[in-house]
């Protein structure tokens, strides 16, 4: 997978600077209340659920991108890159795999409840709690040994960068298969945002005409606003830099210099991938009872009018 971030360099100015140590530095502080929060609410949390699994696989998914924060947060602040090349790859690549594996579990969660709703099933979950963690075993593995060591050969090999500078990769995609996977990449994920997006409004739909002003008072319903919410994070912080990428690729990978308005607007897109690291915190939130009292609340204050 390659990176196009832009460095900032010489010939990339650091207009951004001071908006991401900001966003990057609230995205380390929620992520990490997220992450922590969400802990004692999985003690509570079916073991053998597939919901559960994906949702513990989040936490480790988040964790370990947010271990690669405080190195973007001292880049941007000092603005000089000391810790060497591989590691800004390994950085640098994080967080795209943290939005990929991010999106994936998304659509582990949102297909198992989407089985629930149509089968009529009470819940969807593994044999065996060795099953879950067999397959998460199973993933996590692929992960380390075939998307870490392609990661740490391929990504940045084909050009020379200066070590002092961080996330300038975008020359990679001057190549025709890093172009190709990147397109393959965007039609794909986009595909199933969509589709997602469909199968949810016509739940949503069919649940209305059915339950009409009983809606609230059915566990079913606050699942599916559960499942709004993932796609929500979807729309606002995945699909808009999946969207300009086709952008990106057309101009950049063409260019051997760095053009600052197309830096400007890519570090926006892919800075705001970041904050679905503040998913588990509105979900505790989202399932706490002050959460659905006020909807309520606010349910039968519109219905009054």
């Amino acid at each position: 997978m390659a990176d196009h971030n832009v460095s900032t360099n010489s010939s990339c100015s650091p207009i951004l600077t001071p908006y991401l140590t900001s966003l990057y530095g609230i995205v380390l502080i929620g992520g990490l209340v997220g992450v922590i929060s969400i802990l004692f609410l999985l003690v509570k949390m079916n073991t053998r659920s597939v919901t559960t699994t994906a949702v513990v696989n989040l936490v480790v998914v988040h964790s370990v991108f947010l271990l690669t924060v405080p190195f973007r947060l001292i880049y941007l602040i000092k603005k000089t890159w000391t810790f060497g090349l591989p590691l800004c790859k390994i950085v640098s690549a994080m967080l795209h795999i943290h939005m990929y594996l991010t999106f994936l579990f998304y659509v582990v969660i949102l297909v198992s409840r989407y089985l629930i709703f149509f089968k009529r099933k009470n819940k969807v979950e593994f044999y065996r709690k060795l099953h879950a963690v067999a397959a998460s075993t199973g993933m996590w593995l692929l992960v380390i040994v075939i998307m870490v060591p392609l990661v740490v050969s391929q990504y940045g090999s084909h050009e020379t960068y200066d070590d002092q500078h961080c996330f300038k990769f975008h020359k990679e995609l001057a190549r025709t298969y890093a172009q190709i996977i990147n397109y393959f990449i965007v039609a794909i994920v986009i595909a199933i945002a969509l589709i997602l997006l469909v199968f949810q409004v016509f739940i949503i739909v069919s649940m209305a005409r059915k339950l009409h002003h009983s809606l609230l008072s059915h566990q079913e319903f606050w699942a599916q606003l559960k499942n709004l919410f993932f796609i929500g994070v979807i729309l606002i912080c995945f699909i808009p830099y999946q969207f300009f990428r086709i952008y990106y690729l057309q101009v950049v990978a063409h260019s051997h210099l760095c053009n600052d308005k197309v830096a400007f607007y890519n570090e926006i897109f892919l800075s705001v991938t970041a904050i679905s690291c503040f998913d588990l915190l509105l979900f505790v939130l989202g399932g706490s009872r002050w959460f659905k009292q006020k909807t309520i609340d606010l349910w039968n204050c519109l219905l009054c009018r």
